[in-house]
C-alpha cells in the first residue's frame, strides 16, 4: 500500500515543527502552512488533501505516542489542529511548565468548568479557591498572574471575566476528562467530540455543542431533540 509507506519528507517535518512550536492551529492557518511546506519543499500539492498530510505525520510520529488531532471551537466551530502527547496525562502536560500549587489551581478551575451548568467558572469563584489550596495558600494577586499564564498557553480561555476551557486543552485532555469527570462530562450527540460548553435536552439530558445547535436546526422545520424527539426548549443560539 502505497500511503502507508509515504515517506516524512522535509515538507511534513516543517509542518509538524510549526505546529508543535503554536501548541494549536486553526483550520484555515493549518490549510496555509500545509501550502507553504509543500512548495517550500517542491513536493505534490492538494488543496483537499491535509487530512492525508497529516495522516502520514501521525505514521510516523505513532512510535512516538504522539499524534496530530483535529478539534472544534466550542465557540465557533471551526477546525483546529493540535499535537497530543498520548504517553501524557493531563497532569504531566502541565507539569513541566508549572509548579505544584499552580496546577492544584489547574485542576480545581478544570473541576469548576465542567461540573457547571455552562461550561464557564466565574474569575471570582476561581480566585476563592486561591486560598483553599492544599500546597498551599495561593494570594490572589498571584492566583490572577496564574490564571493570565494559563490563558497565554492556551489551556484557559477568558471572556468578560468568564474562564472556560481552550480548545487545545479539549483537544488534548478529551480522554482525561471523559474518564475523570465520567458522571458529568458528556459527548455532542451530533459531532461525538467532548461538549464543555453545550446546550441539554430537558427531556432526555443529551447534549450539543452550541455551533453543532445551530447548525442541526437550521435544517429542520422545528427544533425538536435529535435523540428523544421532544422540543427543544433551549434559545437556537
Amino acid at each position: 500500500d502505497t500511503a502507508m509507506a509515504a515517506q516524512m519528507t522535509n515538507a511534513h517535518r516543517r509542518f509538524l515543527q510549526v505546529l508543535m512550536s503554536k501548541g494549536i492551529t486553526e483550520g484555515s492557518e493549518a490549510r496555509k502552512l500545509h501550502h507553504h511546506c509543500c512548495e517550500t519543499d517542491k513536493v505534490y500539492y492538494a488543496h483537499d488533501k491535509l487530512d492525508d498530510f497529516i495522516s502520514t505525520i501521525n505514521r510516523h510520529l505513532q512510535p512516538l505516542f504522539m499524534q496530530i488531532r483535529k478539534g472544534m471551537s466550542e465557540e465557533d466551530g471551526r477546525a483546529h489542529y493540535a499535537v497530543v502527547n498520548l504517553a501524557e496525562t493531563e497532569v504531566t502536560k502541565l507539569a513541566s511548565d508549572y509548579t505544584e500549587i499552580e496546577l492544584e489551581l489547574f485542576r480545581k478551575t478544570m473541576d469548576l468548568i465542567i461540573l457547571s451548568e455552562n461550561g464557564f467558572a466565574s474569575s471570582t469563584d476561581i480566585l476563592n479557591l486561591a486560598d483553599k489550596l492544599k500546597t498551599k495558600k495561593m494570594k490572589k494577586k498571584e492566583a490572577e498572574q496564574v490564571l493570565k499564564a494559563f490563558v497565554e498557553d492556551k489551556w484557559l480561555s477568558e471572556k468578560n471575566g468568564e474562564y472556560t476551557l481552550h480548545t487545545r486543552c479539549i483537544i488534548e485532555m478529551e480522554q482525561y476528562i471523559l474518564s475523570n469527570y465520567q458522571d458529568v462530562a458528556r459527548k455532542c450527540d451530533i459531532c461525538c467530540s467532548l461538549a464543555v460548553q453545550s446546550q441539554v435536552c430537558e427531556s432526555c439530558g443529551i447534549g450539543m455543542h452550541l455551533p453543532c445547535v445551530r447548525k442541526y436546526f437550521k435544517a429542520q422545520t422545528e427544533p425538536r431533540c435529535p435523540k428523544c424527539n421532544e422540543f427543544w426548549s433551549c434559545d437556537i443560539p
